[in-house]
């Protein structure tokens, strides 16, 4: 199965697997009507959204008490997230924030049929009380500085914050110093040679 074979490496369980099944089967009949993802990327998605989101999900330290995803779309990477955390880190609580209605309802729909611990805020990023969570992510969101201004809300001291980034990331981490000051790790896409993850721990202002 193309699944199968592009998640191979993370070597999930068959009821993992039979979730992210679930998940893509309900993203290519919904998205029609709310473009979840461009039409264009859903022949790849299972490398082009999955696999890309799940590399993340190995960065982050076992036993996170809370993770939250920022503006997660329709899906990426909070969901992926979520439903690796199920067998991985089955105690672990996934945010998703969506100011999207339609797409926070088929986030919604996909925690049910999936059965995953995930919750699902449909308000903007600025408007939700803060979080402090153990680990905030994005992709495909805003500029680094932004998304730093965001983690500051809703991540907790001594957290880390794990973006990806595409491959003008170098451009937007020098713009970002100029207000913050943070531990940077990079780490190259498993998924695109021209995009990076990263993880940033110790943020404070410059």
């Amino acid at each position: 199965m193309m699944g199968q074979d592009a998640l191979a490496g993370l070597d999930v369980s068959r009821e993992t697997m039979e979730r992210l099944n679930i998940y893509a089967k309900l993203l290519e009949k919904w998205n029609p009507a709310i473009n979840l993802v461009s039409p264009s990327t859903l022949s790849s998605l299972w490398t082009r959204h999955f696999l890309d989101s799940a590399q993340i999900f190995r960065l982050s330290q076992p036993k996170v008490a809370t993770w939250c995803d920022m503006g997660t779309g329709g899906g990426f990477p909070g969901l992926i997230v979520a439903i690796l955390a199920q067998e991985f880190d089955p105690g672990r609580n996934t945010i998703c924030i969506e100011s999207d209605l339609r797409k926070a309802t088929f986030l919604r729909t996909v925690v049910r049929e999936t059965g995953i611990n995930a919750d699902i805020i449909s308000k903007r990023i600025e408007a939700v009380t803060p979080l402090g969570a153990d680990v905030v992510s994005a992709r495909a969101l805003t500029s680094l500085t932004s998304l730093l201004d965001l983690a500051d809300l809703h991540l907790k001291a001594g957290g880390t914050a794990i973006y990806l980034k595409g491959e003008n990331y170098r451009a937007e981490v020098e713009e970002a110093l100029e207000k913050w000051q943070f531990e940077l790790d990079t780490y190259p896409s498993k998924t695109n040679p021209n995009a990076v993850v990263l993880e940033i721990g110790d943020l404070r202002r410059a």
